[in-house]
């Protein structure tokens, strides 16, 4: 079947967070957002067909997640992932981030220590020190365009830092990368070691690029499954942020107990009724959707290198192994870091996140968001050619 990835859909009057918060975020000018993590594709049609089925009953009241629900999700990670599940072992919550919060507030208490590694997706920051815990981090290092997890660096702050939850991003927003098997036994046995709780969030599991091979860590040793966690959904895959629906996996009996207490005491169970259909769906019809969207994004993927590379060669960056986010450094540019988002805002015309956001070490970079029709991406690569070209404005 093919998908039509590259009609362009007008997303302005959507109540869109990409496309309606860009002048609130980046001014008045009018820009090409290309920020936020969602898709600017339409949903795999035969996702919007159930969600229309809802409609046709008429009444949207009440309801529970099917049996048939849980069967999809574990057809799934058995299938794509070698993850084997249990309806038993499912927890839903109305999102990752909600979850993130869920496992700080019930396996950690305040002022304790919650390691993340930096650069990271911001939330984790925000989440620990929201709840009043203690934020420490741990420098990822670039090697060959890759970064690689500073294992020596990880192992002494346990140690000094008493470290009691781990957040781990898995693949890692926002540099792509895709942990190796060998790289997450190394954290995993490190957090068996000190007796660290693992919350692995692994909603871009599904978006990798061959050679590449996704691990859910809780997956590779039966003994992981005692102390990790598992985080994901189909929303991030198949575009279905809006429907507000995520995963919780926990295998050990304990922590899975704790667990569904805290959501009894927060109603955090309590998910939306097209986040349930939505992701029975994309796990029973979706695959060939994603095979197309993979392959269209490499393409996106593609481009992108070969333009930086002919176009901006003095410009590094991040090829992604996973995601559809592309991870550049602006210090050529010259510009101070708290100046860069709106010098490609005000110059450039084209809204990106801040690496900075994501950390310490995101400074000086920016993170691009190509999951967009190509002419969009081609676009958007010639309005950040033009900020780097006219560094005065």
């Amino acid at each position: 079947m093919d998908f039509n990835f590259d009609e362009f859909i007008d997303r302005h009057e959507q109540n869109s967070i990409k496309w309606g918060y860009p002048k609130t975020l980046f001014g008045d000018e009018p820009i090409l957002p290309m920020w936020v993590a969602d898709m600017d594709f339409a949903n795999p049609p035969l996702i919007l067909d159930e969600l229309q089925k809802l409609l046709d009953q008429r009444i949207l009241g009440y309801t529970f997640p099917p049996d048939t629900l849980y069967q999809t999700i574990i057809n799934w990670q058995e299938e794509h992932h070698n993850f084997a599940l249990t309806a038993h072992d499912i927890l839903f919550s109305p999102g990752v981030v909600p979850s993130i919060a869920l496992l700080i507030q019930t396996f950690t208490k305040e002022q304790d220590a919650v390691m993340i590694h930096d650069p990271v997706y911001n939330p984790f920051e925000s989440m620990v020190t929201l709840n009043n815990r203690r934020v420490i981090r741990s420098s990822l290092i670039s090697i060959d365009g890759l970064f690689k997890m500073d294992f020596k660096d990880i192992e002494q702050q346990f140690i000094h830092e008493n470290i009691k939850l781990f957040i781990l991003s898995n693949p890692q927003n926002p540099g792509g990368r895709v942990w190796t098997k060998q790289e997450l036994v190394q954290l995993a046995d490190l957090c068996q070691k000190y007796q660290v709780l693992l919350c692995s969030d692994e909603i871009h599991g599904d978006l990798v690029y061959q050679p590449e091979s996704f691990f859910p860590v809780a997956a590779i040793n039966e003994a992981y499954k005692e102390f990790v966690i598992t985080l994901t959904a189909a929303t991030k895959t198949f575009n279905l942020a809006g429907t507000k629906n995520s995963m919780i996996f926990v295998q050990n009996e304990t922590l899975r107990s704790a667990l569904v207490l805290a959501q009894a005491k927060t109603e955090q169970n309590s998910i939306n009724t097209f986040g349930y259909a939505a992701t029975e769906a994309a796990f029973t019809t979706g695959g060939p959707w994603l095979e197309e969207l993979l392959a269209y994004l490499k393409i996106n993927l593609d481009t992108i290198c070969t333009f930086f590379d002919t176009e901006l060669p003095e410009v590094s960056y991040m090829k992604p192994q996973g995601t559809y986010l592309f991870w550049f450094d602006c210090s050529t540019i010259g510009i101070p870091d708290e100046s860069l988002t709106n010098h490609f805002a005000k110059v450039g015309k084209i809204g990106l996140n801040a690496g900075s956001a994501y950390g310490p070490a995101g400074a000086q970079y920016m993170r691009l968001n190509f999951a967009a029709p190509h002419a969009v991406v081609i676009d958007g690569l010639d309005r950040i050619k033009y900020a780097f070209d006219h560094p005065t404005g």
